[in-house]
């Protein structure tokens, strides 16, 4: 994969940069400000970027507000949020093209180098990678008023683990349930959801987003 990496600090930029190459993938640029993010992107339009949320000149919201006019520009552009920061508003616009290949990680939360270049991954093929507590404010204000309606409080759990990029398989082992048993939990959802897209990949990225983007 082609790879922009938008950073500004050098540390973690290098870091990032080794690591990616480390996996096979190829840093085509990197970027240390909103503008020069925004510049690479639509210059490179690589395979995925990874962006940090606040970066110069005023380290407010600057990378995100890059990654939003990029994909505005280049359509469903993957983009891996990396962050501090969990900026709620912006989340939810990034979010709301409804294309897929979108992650939203905060730094954190990131434990191993295999975990960061699997979100990569996902996030370059189409999927989403989006932390917890990412979700979790994204869905402030209680689920018993945000839940999706028809959905049971079982199909509801899946979908949030789905929202956290987890396979089939991760989401029936963190619910102690077998793989078959969450196959029928997901097509239920994709249906009462009124998702009908033949590509199982792609039902679970439009299921996602509708739980993620709705207000």
């Amino acid at each position: 994969m082609r790879i922009v990496v938008a950073e500004d600090l050098y540390l973690l930029r290098d870091g990032l940069v080794r690591l990616i190459e480390a996996y096979g993938h190829q840093v085509v640029a990197t970027a240390t400000t909103g503008p020069g993010t925004l510049e690479a992107l639509l210059k490179w339009r690589p395979d995925a970027a990874v962006v940090d949320v606040r970066m110069p000149p005023t380290h407010s919201d600057e990378g995100l507000r890059a990654a939003l006019a990029a994909r505005g520009q280049l359509p469903g552009l993957p983009v891996l949020i990396l962050s501090q920061h969990v900026e709620q508003l912006y989340a939810r616009e990034l979010l709301a093209d409804g294309s897929g290949g979108i992650g939203y990680v905060l730094k954190e939360s990131v434990f191993d180098a295999d975990q960061f270049i699997d979100a990569l991954e996902r996030v370059a093929g189409g999927g989403t990678a989006m932390d917890p507590a990412v979700i979790a404010k994204l869905l402030a204000g209680g689920t018993s008023q945000r839940r999706l309606e028809g959905l049971t409080e079982r199909e509801h759990s899946v979908l949030g683990l789905m929202a956290e990029g987890l396979s089939n398989q991760a989401i029936g082992r963190r619910l102690f349930l077998s793989d078959s048993a969450i196959s029928k939990y997901t097509t239920s959802m994709f249906g009462k959801l009124g998702i009908t897209d033949d590509d199982h990949h792609n039902r679970r990225v439009l299921a996602v987003l509708a739980y993620l983007n709705r207000p």
